[in-house]
């Protein structure tokens, strides 16, 4: 008690409008919190029959300007860095002659952090240009072994971005001062990217600041759905398309979900990972001619290995062969048929979540009933 007398964010205190008023949190018009949205499961893990996890969240299918599927609620959130490639294009005509395809990737990339990541993304600036980076200090995103390193701008999984950030707005005329606040032109002009889908009208309900420092708008998942098939009608307007799936190791890295899919559906499908849980999939399909954008929101946030099994269940369904992640141990993933239209749901069976070699240890395979029966004398 006596210490908040000299706390200028104590209740009273000038400060305190710093932070929310309550614990349990205000509600506000229009905005729904966790506790009000319809979550849906969408995987879960069993150990011989019995659920011991389950990975809710929400799931939205558009084609062109229409949401053919919606599973889980139309859930608020932020896009994050899922929203890459709608930032660069506020300068893909200035950067398209002036960066090369793996430079043009990088600035769509949340990176591991790895060598040719940092070096890739330095070569976007000049190096007297590196002071202007305002990118968090950080490490390597996935690190392997043991490596211990001191943090720096550019091991950020958004160095790429803001490099291209600065050199779009030195190409444009704008000034570099302030590229990461909202009232910069840069912001502006992304909206304007987004109302080119949304509508001339569309404003977000919320602005936040990203982890990266850059502003973040609230979409629903429905929203970023449309905007992911945008992605596939416009895929000749620009270098987004070719260059994400020219470099697709650029993109995230080893072993990371985007990547993989990048690499294993051949040039037709566009993935990004979000933080806390998103992954948009912007996908070239006969089937849906206006462009099929596809989103997965997971509720508690950054699930690569879960979001990965729904990925692989939607390419799946839709002719594209993703491998499995790295196996559970002694569990087995099972999806809910609602992460697809229902005319796919009988699709899903011939996509198991486990590969023929792993061993299935989540069980004995006979019957324990008779030694049980038996007994052992009686315990000391």
């Amino acid at each position: 008690m006596t210490e908040s007398r000299y706390s200028a964010v104590a209740p009273g205190k000038p400060g305190s409008a710093l932070y929310p008023e309550s614990a349990l949190g205000r509600r506000h018009d229009g905005i729904a919190t966790g506790r009000d949205v319809a979550w849906e499961p969408l995987v879960d893990y069993r150990r011989n029959d019995v659920s011991e996890t389950t990975i809710h969240g929400a799931v939205a299918w558009a084609h062109g300007d229409e949401v053919i599927h919606s599973f889980g609620g139309n859930v608020l959130c932020y896009g994050r860095s899922m929203m890459k490639p709608f930032t660069m294009k506020v300068f893909a005509r200035e950067l398209d002659p002036v960066l090369s395809p793996a430079q043009k990737a990088i600035t769509c990339a949340s990176h591991n952090g790895d060598t040719e990541h940092v070096a890739t993304a330095q070569s976007i600036l000049a190096e007297a240009e590196w002071g202007l980076m305002l990118t968090p200090l950080d490490v390597p995103l996935v690190q392997f072994g043991r490596q211990v390193r001191r943090p720096r701008r550019w091991y950020h999984c958004c160095s790429g971005e803001h490099a291209g950030i600065l050199r779009g707005c030195r190409l444009k005329g704008w000034s570099r001062v302030g590229y990461t606040l909202p009232q910069h032109p840069m912001f502006s002009a992304y909206l304007d990217v987004l109302r080119r889908t949304l509508g001339p009208r569309w404003e977000p309900l919320r602005v936040a600041r990203d982890g990266c420092g850059l502003p973040t708008t609230s979409n629903t998942v429905n929203e970023l759905a449309l905007l992911y098939a945008g992605l596939v009608r416009e895929r000749e307007a620009d270098w987004i398309w070719a260059s994400m799936t020219a470099h697709p190791d650029l993109v995230g890295g080893f072993n990371r979900l985007d990547s993989s899919i990048l690499k294993a559906c051949g040039g037709r499908v566009i993935a990004k990972e979000g933080a806390d849980g998103l992954l948009g999939l912007a996908v070239e399909h006969p089937d849906y001619p206006r462009g099929l954008g596809i989103v997965v929101k997971i509720a508690h946030g950054w699930n690569p290995q879960a979001t990965w099994y729904i990925a692989r269940a939607i390419l799946g369904v839709l002719g594209f062969e993703l491998r499995n992640p790295y196996p559970l141990h002694r569990q087995k993933a099972f999806i809910v048929p609602g992460v697809v239209p229902p005319g796919y749901v009988a699709r899903l069976e011939s996509h198991p979540t486990w590969d023929e070699w792993d061993p299935d240890d989540d069980r004995w395979r006979y019957d324990y009933h008779p030694y049980a029966a038996r007994g052992f004398g009686e315990l000391p």
